[in-house]
């Protein structure tokens, strides 16, 4: 199924498209949101049970703004460095265990809203990335092998930086990933059973119209089930957290001479069978 939220900014509404059908269906009956409490509650399984049984009204989803398919995380889990062809791009060593940080929640809009330069940026960046999104609690994980069973699907992410902010004032890698509209998401999750090969997935993301990222998830130095048994050894993983999986090579940062986001920018991005995203970009008022 495709998990998705449809409406005003603030306002959304849970819809799901029912795998195989380009039909809509109305959610918000059931369940107030695709939140942690949906996941908690084993929603994915209960929605697809009501979208069996007819349960659902049809709804007519075009021409109306698509939101984050995603309310509210408790945590945004990002990896760094975490694509051969990228780490050498920036001439860096391979990690030998993966890199995390943190980017605050608030940063999530909509896949086709605005990306908003902050004040004093000079170098805002862009990061195409899969999204993995938390099922069930995760902690202590025995092995990687067991890992994919805590996932409940997947989704296109932008983990947009600002380098400056990351690597030039106190290198602290948090003040660079969380300024406002730094992480658009969507258009939907996909759950698991759209994706069968999460480590086969080819990835882009084009800056008014030409092509800056290209690549496949098979060029991960740490796969999903590797980062999510990881992670679960220093932190809970809760329902509805989202772990931004890193990005490939073709970044601003990296090219030579590097190149930012500017105001009037287009950005386009997707994941095969994951959607697309169009974001205008816009400095901050």
């Amino acid at each position: 199924m495709k998990l998705l939220r449809v409406g005003p900014s603030g306002n959304e509404k849970p819809v799901v498209i029912p795998t195989g059908s380009t039909e809509s269906y109305d959610a918000s009956s059931i369940f107030a949101d695709f939140d942690r409490d949906f996941f908690e509650a084993n929603g994915v399984e209960k929605l697809r049970a009501a979208v069996s049984d007819g349960e659902l009204p049809k709804v007519d989803i075009s021409n109306k703004r698509i939101g984050a398919p995603l309310s509210d995380p408790q945590k945004i889990v990002c990896i760094g460095l975490n694509y051969r062809e990228h780490a050498r791009e920036g001439n860096m060593e391979i990690p030998k265990e993966p890199i995390i940080f943190m980017k605050a929640p608030n940063t999530i809009i909509g896949p086709n809203d605005e990306i908003i330069i902050p004040r004093l940026s000079a170098k805002t960046d862009w990061e195409v990335e899969l999204c993995v999104v938390i099922g069930k609690q995760a902690k202590y994980l025995n092995s990687p092998q067991e890992a994919l069973e805590y996932v409940a699907g997947y989704a296109v992410s932008n983990d947009v930086s600002e380098r400056e902010f990351q690597l030039e004032r106190g290198s602290q890698w948090d003040k660079g990933k969380s300024c406002e509209t730094f992480n658009p998401l969507g258009p939907w999750i996909a759950t698991t059973d759209e994706v069968s090969d999460p480590q086969n997935l080819k990835l882009w993301l084009k800056i008014n119209g030409a092509e800056e990222q290209s690549s496949n998830t098979s060029d991960m130095i740490f796969d999903v089930a590797h980062l999510i048994w990881y992670t679960s050894q220093f932190m809970v993983l809760d329902p509805g957290d989202m772990i931004n999986t890193g990005t490939p090579q073709g970044v601003g940062n990296g090219k030579k001479p590097p190149r930012y986001l500017s105001a009037g920018d287009v950005v386009e991005l997707g994941i095969s069978g994951l959607g697309e995203q169009k974001l205008s970009v816009a400095n901050s008022k």
